[in-house]
């Protein structure tokens, strides 16, 4: 079964402690934060403060979803804001391998995204030191967006390079998943599901987060 991560991104944020009870009560793995700084990306959403808040809210992992430049500045602050598995985008770092390594160091699962217009070969050199590759299949920015089809291949020729090498790099999908597209997104090979407007605006968010986690 895939690994569901729901992006609080899609909550709604006058009512996070009920959102994160509501999570905790479910199937979901991972807690989804996805941290946008208006430059890498054209959006501003949440940072540190809030993360640290909702730390206090759940024992279930953080995975911590960087669209900033310049991610190596706050990496020991996320850390310290309870993160478990940091994740900074290829197109952001211009000495990626410099950055997972610190990401390692501090204690913290490493992540490299890359946006849908970056080919997942790039990663050849790096992907024995990656713990987990997420594959935009949205333009990261905003939530809600239609899935880009393409993402299928990526993650077919991703979850190849992974076979060939006997690696266990987790591979997650991040915009548009949704309870149609979710089962060929996990035969596909994907590990772990992002899924936000799915989750939080459906009318019952437990029984999604539910349908999600047993789409094969």
């Amino acid at each position: 079964m895939p690994i569901i991560a729901p992006s609080l991104l899609a909550s709604n944020f006058l009512r996070l402690e009920d959102e994160c009870k509501m999570l905790n009560e479910s199937n979901a793995d991972w807690f989804h934060l996805d941290v946008m700084d208006g430059m890498f990306v054209p959006n501003i959403s949440f940072g540190l403060p809030v993360i640290a808040q909702l730390r206090k809210a759940t024992t279930k992992v953080f995975d911590v979803h960087l669209m900033i430049e310049q991610p190596e500045r706050y990496a020991e602050d996320f850390k310290k804001a309870g993160a478990d598995r940091l994740t900074v985008h290829y197109e952001a770092c211009r000495h990626l391998h410099r950055n997972v390594q610190q990401i390692k160091a501090l204690g913290m699962k490493a992540g490299v995204a890359l946006n849908p217009a970056t080919p997942v070969d790039l990663l050849s050199d790096l992907l024995q030191d990656i713990d987990l590759v997420l594959i935009m299949s949205v333009n990261p920015g905003f939530g809600g967006q239609q899935f880009i089809p393409h993402t299928f291949q990526k993650i077919r020729n991703l979850r190849r390079m992974i076979h060939d090498r006997g690696l266990d790099t987790l591979i997650e999908i991040d915009g548009g998943v949704t309870v149609e597209n979710s089962t060929s997104l996990s035969k596909a090979g994907a590990d772990v599901l992002v899924a936000g407007t799915t989750v939080f605006h459906s009318s019952d968010p437990k029984a999604t987060i539910h349908t999600l986690k047993n789409c094969n």
